[in-house]
């Protein structure tokens, strides 16, 4: 009987890395939402994709511990070991930005183009326009990968796509709602949808990962989706009376580790503590 096929580590990591990075990033409104249920709802979202990256990382470090090759390539990863073993902690908190494998777009703050250092109101519009971005294009992967030949990813699959289509629906109707509503709102949804619309350039872009995984049918070509997102993002941009024409720009690299400085920034946040102790278990 032949053995079943099994995910790239780095195709799992790229998976995981965009969960974790817009989780964390959503997660800076806990506190601070608009109203007290879209607080709620951002929290949720956020705990989602945590969730989604933890299986994900969990998944990833069975691997890496079960390869010679590749418990080799990451034994420069210390901290939250598990008697040696690496965890999903090792993988989130002690991997450096150029070792994230996360879609570049995921990463920049709530606010318009600013240096990484710069401080800005978070931008309500900004964070509903790039979840709508992100999951209309999960929403495709993940339903593809259902059907994959790694048996365990197309379970991850299976649950993730029922939490990104909730997330979809969310961000569509705020879309609609902010693009079709005052003139204020419509501004800062076009300058939302301006600023983040050529970031998406890099979904269609494949990565040596991407390619493996693709190659023994464990991952999705994302190229080949390309014409679906495009439906489902024009029609939305319609009802929310937007334009959605400002689509060309610099093609981003962070699905080959090639990121922004807001990544850096948001990592030091996120890990400061675990790299603070490094030996600690919680």
């Amino acid at each position: 009987m032949a053995a079943a096929a099994l995910a790239p580590v780095d195709y799992l990591l790229h998976l995981a890395d965009n969960a974790l990075v817009l989780g964390q990033r959503n997660a800076e409104w806990c506190g601070h939402g608009p109203v007290l249920e879209e607080d709620i709802a951002l929290a949720n979202m956020s705990l989602d994709l945590v969730g989604q990256a933890r299986l994900l990382y969990q998944y990833a470090a069975e691997r890496i511990n079960g390869d010679e090759r590749e418990a080799a390539r990451f034994a420069h990863l210390r901290g939250a070991r598990a008697h040696g073993a690496v965890t999903e902690d090792t993988l989130a908190y002690f991997r450096d930005t150029h070792e994230f494998r996360n879609c570049t777009l995921l990463e920049w703050p709530h606010h318009g183009p600013l240096a990484g250092s710069a401080v800005a109101p978070r931008d309500y519009a900004t964070t509903i326009v790039r979840n709508f971005l992100y999951s209309a294009l999960m929403v495709l992967v993940w339903d593809r990968l259902q059907s994959c030949a790694d048996t365990q990813l197309a379970a991850f699959a299976a649950r993730s796509l029922k939490e990104v289509r909730y997330h979809l629906r969310h961000s569509h109707d705020w879309l609609v709602r902010l693009g079709d509503g005052t003139d204020e709102s419509h501004r800062r949804a076009q300058a939302a949808l301006d600023h983040l619309l050529p970031g998406t350039q890099e979904f269609w872009v494949t990565s040596p990962a991407e390619q493996a995984a693709q190659a023994d049918g464990t991952g999705v070509a994302t190229a080949a989706l390309r014409d679906d997102w495009t439906a489902l993002v024009d029609e939305a941009i319609a009802q929310a009376t937007l334009d959605g024409t400002q689509r060309k720009g610099y093609v981003t690299q962070g699905k080959i580790g090639v990121h922004s400085e807001h990544l850096g920034f948001m990592l030091a946040e996120m890990q400061g503590l675990a790299r603070a102790h490094p030996a600690a278990t919680w």
